[in-house]
């Protein structure tokens, strides 16, 4: 249990160094662009709302890798930065797009019980 709990850990922390490569990087680019569906224009008048985002995925992709650093004495970080994953995957698919919840939200959960049974 604890290999697929790192494993998949290690996957949510991807995600979220690619959501900070997308939105800090590549939003204004015309593959960021298709990824979220957006014009120029409107891409150019959010780019910076963007990178604030990306810049928040960064610290999450931080947490996860400090908790899978600290391997069995890193289950309180892992479980709060994965909660937070988890939260913020919730928050998104209520207010922005219903697809945040299995992109972010799911894998974020899937991780944080497989955390919480390698540990327990």
């Amino acid at each position: 249990m604890n290999t697929a709990a790192i494993l998949v850990t290690g996957l949510v922390a991807l995600l979220h160094f690619y959501f900070l490569v997308l939105e800090m990087f590549l939003w204004t680019k015309p593959y960021g662009r298709r990824v979220f569906g957006l014009t120029e224009e409107r891409a150019q008048l959010t780019k910076s709302l963007a990178a604030n985002q990306g810049l928040y995925n960064g610290f999450l992709t931080a947490g996860l890798v400090w908790g899978l650093a600290l391997d069995d004495e890193g289950f309180g970080v892992k479980v709060f930065f994965l909660g937070c994953v988890v939260v913020a995957g919730i928050f998104g698919a209520v207010t922005a797009n219903r697809k945040i919840l299995f992109v972010q939200a799911l894998p974020g959960a899937v991780a944080l019980v497989l955390v919480w049974l390698a540990n327990n």
